[in-house]
């Protein structure tokens, strides 16, 4: 019976499940919000330029081609309808005809001709004659726009190519973050690093916290952001990345970890978001590379494994290292009940020293006394005793 019943009793209840956390920032540094229902689309048309940057490649080098081709056709269409309305189709044969453009046959010759006078290929065949005064004036327009098209086609081909988004994929983040104690405190810590031999100049790190957040009024701020001090006020935020290193965020009173321990850590819900924002050496453009950190991304209790060996002359970098870890002996306890577990024992310490020099001061007089039978009159300070001087002993 005992048995049935331990069959259909309930079984020990399992842990709720952690629902996954929507990311605000991928790892890769994309951020992941999308703009929706905009109805101001003509806004993007004022700034046409930037408009193109951010296009994809394949959209980009569409438009790249249909800016050229629309507008070669579109004068070759005007330079048709010049030579049509002139009658210079008609006169094709007649030697005493003097037409606008020389050799202009047909629609696909004025094509041609307009590709010619745009590119300035020139190459003698087809030419225009001082007898079409239309024809100059299209001349002129079309070399003026054709040069407009090229200045803006290329200056938007050459931004995009030389952005600096593919020098932040070759700075690399730490895959996760640890939590650890230096010099005796907490610290929230990760790493970054730069794959290229040319360096990143002017480089700076920030970190967000990104948490939703309910005010005392009930009001409900969704992805809260909230500044991680990575040593702003001390200039460690400014990095001489060379070699792969290490940031921290200590967690003191001003910290919003303050009060988190490992357990209520590893329940909470946010988001890290770290930000390297640096100038790159050899085009001097500025770049910034970013990533993020969940909650099951921080390692309490984990350090990472040292990657920088010295060897015959220079230093080397095993990047094959750059993500790992170890773990290291970490109290459990928030960084409030750390500090205040410390001011506890300083405040101990510094009582309890000078009561044990008073007892040994007076373990010492009372040893004195009962060897030499005098010394009931000795002298004593509050936290020691100095032996009188030799000429007052003698008195």
């Amino acid at each position: 019976m005992a048995q049935e019943n331990a069959a259909f009793s309930p079984g020990p209840e399992e842990p709720p499940r952690r629902r996954g956390r929507q990311r605000y920032v991928e790892k890769d540094g994309r951020c992941n919000v999308q703009q929706g229902n905009v109805r101001e689309t003509y806004r993007y048309l004022t700034d046409l330029f930037t408009t193109l940057v951010d296009l994809q490649w394949r959209l980009s080098l569409l438009f790249f081609v249909l800016a050229y081709a629309l507008t070669w056709l579109f004068f070759g269409a005007i330079w048709w309808l010049i030579a049509y309305g002139r009658g210079d189709l008609e006169h094709l044969e007649d030697t005493a005809w003097t037409p606008c453009v020389n050799n202009l046959n047909g629609f696909v010759a004025a094509f041609l001709f307009s590709i010619e006078t745009e590119t300035t290929i020139g190459y003698g065949h087809r030419v225009i004659t001082d007898q079409c005064p239309e024809g100059i004036v299209l001349l002129l327009l079309q070399a003026i726009l054709g040069s407009m098209v090229n200045a803006f086609m290329v200056g938007c081909m050459f931004v995009k190519i030389s952005q600096p988004n593919k020098r932040a994929a070759t700075l690399v983040f730490s895959s996760h973050a640890v939590v650890s104690l230096r010099d005796g405190r907490l610290c929230l810590m990760f790493r970054v690093g730069d794959l290229r031999s040319s360096h990143i100049v002017e480089a700076s790190i920030r970190a967000k916290l990104i948490r939703s957040r309910q005010t005392l009024e009930g009001e409900f701020i969704p992805l809260h952001q909230t500044d991680l001090s990575v040593g702003f006020d001390t200039g460690d935020d400014r990095l001489f990345l060379v070699s792969p290193l290490v940031i921290s965020h200590e967690i003191d009173a001003a910290s919003p970890f303050w009060e988190a321990s490992r357990r209520a850590l590893e329940r909470d819900d946010f988001e890290i978001v770290v930000i390297l924002e640096d100038m790159v050496e050899a085009t001097g453009m500025t770049c910034q590379a970013r990533s993020s950190y969940l909650v099951d991304e921080v390692l309490w209790g984990h350090r990472f494994t040292s990657v920088l060996t010295l060897e015959d002359g220079f230093y080397e970098v095993d990047y094959a290292s750059f993500h790992q870890t170890f773990e290291v002996p970490t109290p459990s306890c928030s960084a409030r009940e750390l500090a205040e577990a410390a001011a506890r024992l300083d405040a101990h310490l510094y009582w309890s020293i000078p009561s044990r020099l008073d007892e040994k001061v007076e373990e010492e007089g009372a040893g004195e006394g009962a060897g030499e039978g005098e010394g009931a009159g000795a002298d004593k300070e509050q936290n020691g005793c100095l032996p009188p001087p030799e000429s007052e002993s003698k008195v």
